[in-house]
């Protein structure tokens, strides 16, 4: 898009409405011009390129959770080899890209000059500055928080639950990772029941295995569903409560993201007196949009009719 941009910019500089539109078009065509745009743009396009794939696969609804991690790692590992050997190949698309545009190349040896401040010495060379404060510095903060979301222990946790999953007669199970899987969670395991659940994981498996209505699933949930429909969760409660618990974990995170996100846009300063529970009903409302728009208008008006003391309850 970058030629059509230009174009209306040149467009906008000669013909705009006032003078103020074609200043701001003419600064506009300085910037974009500029080496030090193309280089962040480039920059970007290859980061957020690998980012952006990665992102999509891991809010796919029917990702396999040992893939997903095999994704991670190997986005890591693409960002650590772009920062250790990907400058060659990024340069060389950069100034194949001012050639083409006619925008001036920059000689990497020369003194880097800040455009905002041209006349201050900066001491530092052109590829002092693109290579190491830009280019590995991006890098470097993005395998920083890799590390941060996908650590050991988070890796770990995500690994242990796909034990679960019932996909090809529940080929992933491993009774190792599920006892592991339970000891992160004190809380809800004592020691005792941890002997209990060492006992009871081959038996559940055996048992899910050789149960026909088990031998289509795919995913953790419809296990879940159909242990409930079955019974099983009443003969292999410990089971069962692991499974409860591995349903929750992903779907909490993602959950509690978005409210704080939802909270920024309800909480206004308008609002600011509001109570907790008003505040949890509006911030419901607000994430689940989408199904409190299938909701007709008629079973709301109907059902705030049906309601007593509705003045107090208003008031509260």
């Amino acid at each position: 898009m970058f030629p059509s941009i230009i174009e209306v910019l040149q467009y906008v500089e000669k013909d705009g409405p006032n003078d103020k539109k074609r200043r701001q078009a003419r600064g506009l065509l300085d910037y974009l011009k500029d080496f030090d745009f193309v280089f962040h743009l480039h920059l970007m396009l290859i980061i957020l390129g690998h980012a952006n794939s990665l992102s999509l696969y891991l809010q796919r609804k029917d990702q396999d959770i040992l893939e997903a991690m095999s994704e991670v790692k190997l986005t890591k590992q693409k960002f650590q080899q772009i920062r250790d050997d990907g400058w060659e190949s990024l340069l060389e698309t950069i100034y194949s890209f001012c050639e083409e545009h006619g925008i001036p190349k920059l000689d990497m040896e020369e003194e880097y000059v800040d455009r905002h401040k041209p006349r201050k010495k900066t001491n530092r060379t052109n590829y002092q500055n693109y290579r190491w404060d830009c280019l590995n510095s991006v890098v470097d903060m993005l395998l920083t928080e890799f590390n941060d979301r996908f650590g050991e222990t988070n890796s770990n946790l995500l690994t242990f639950m796909a034990a679960f999953s019932p996909k090809d007669s529940f080929a992933d199970f491993k009774l190792e990772s599920l006892l592991e899987l339970a000891k992160l969670y004190p809380d809800d395991f004592s020691p005792d029941q941890l002997k209990d659940l060492a006992h009871k994981l081959p038996i559940y498996i055996d048992n899910v295995r050789a149960d026909e209505r088990f031998s289509g699933l795919n995913t953790i949930t419809e296990l879940a569903k159909l242990m409930v429909d079955t019974k099983k969760h009443l003969a292999f409660p410990l089971v069962y409560q692991l499974l409860k618990l591995v349903l929750v974990l992903p779907l909490a995170t993602a959950s509690v993201e978005r409210c704080f996100s939802a909270m920024k846009t309800v909480k206004t300063i308008s609002r600011n007196r509001i109570g907790n529970k008003f505040m949890n009903d509006c911030i419901i409302c607000f994430v689940e949009s989408e199904f409190l728009a299938t909701i007709p208008d008629n079973v709301i008006i109907d059902r705030f009719q049906k309601m007593e003391n509705r003045n107090r309850k208003m008031l509260l």
